[in-house]
């Protein structure tokens, strides 16, 4: 994937439309605390193996909150996206399946594996996380996400994922890596 970043800037945000700053002030153990908080949308986020090629299925796609702190940007992720539609989770995550990795896939095969925090200094967004296995009979496009979001999907070998965990050069999120470990524990739990 070309990743030719130019023009770099930050500027104030006006009219967001994914999240929203807020200053919040309360009372702890009787003395007054304020925090700065962004209210951001939850997600669903999903672990897709590949079974005929023993391999998971993955993206790479910039990210200019990473750019900023490695002059990169490109990180490798989950299939995931936020939850802005009236639809339950798993049918957000249906849908992310395919529109960001290619793979049809029925609600039914979709398993929760569970939910947690994000970003909790700053925001407290919820992920929940699943898993689906997939094979070539469910593809159905190259998938690369929509309205321009330049996702890339990748192969990772089961084999080559716990290098990637540990992998620091690498940007990741801390999702895949629990996702990783998930697998790898119930796999062993399955023997």
């Amino acid at each position: 994937m070309d990743n030719h970043i130019e023009h770099f800037k930050l500027q104030p945000l006006e009219d967001a439309k994914f999240i929203k700053t807020s200053f919040a002030t309360y009372e702890q153990n009787g003395k007054n605390k304020t925090w700065e908080i962004v209210e951001a949308h939850d997600s669903v986020a999903i672990l897709i193996y590949h079974k005929e090629k023993n391999a998971f299925i993955l993206v790479k796609q910039f990210r200019p909150a990473v750019y900023l702190n490695n002059g990169d940007g490109m990180t490798i992720e989950l299939c995931a996206g936020i939850v802005d539609k009236d639809l339950s989770l798993v049918e957000i995550a249906m849908e992310e399946i395919e529109e960001e990795c290619g793979y049809r896939v029925d609600v039914e095969c979709i398993e929760k594996i569970t939910s947690f925090h994000t970003s909790v200094g700053f925001a407290g967004s919820k992920q929940m996380l699943y898993f689906v296995e997939v094979d070539e009979h469910m593809k159905v496009s190259e998938g690369g996400g929509v309205d321009d979001e330049q996702i890339e999907v990748i192969t990772l070998p089961v084999s080559e994922a716990k290098s990637l965990i540990y992998d620091e050069s690498i940007a990741k999120t801390p999702g895949l890596m629990f996702a990783f470990m998930w697998y790898f524990d119930k796999m062993r739990n399955e023997k």
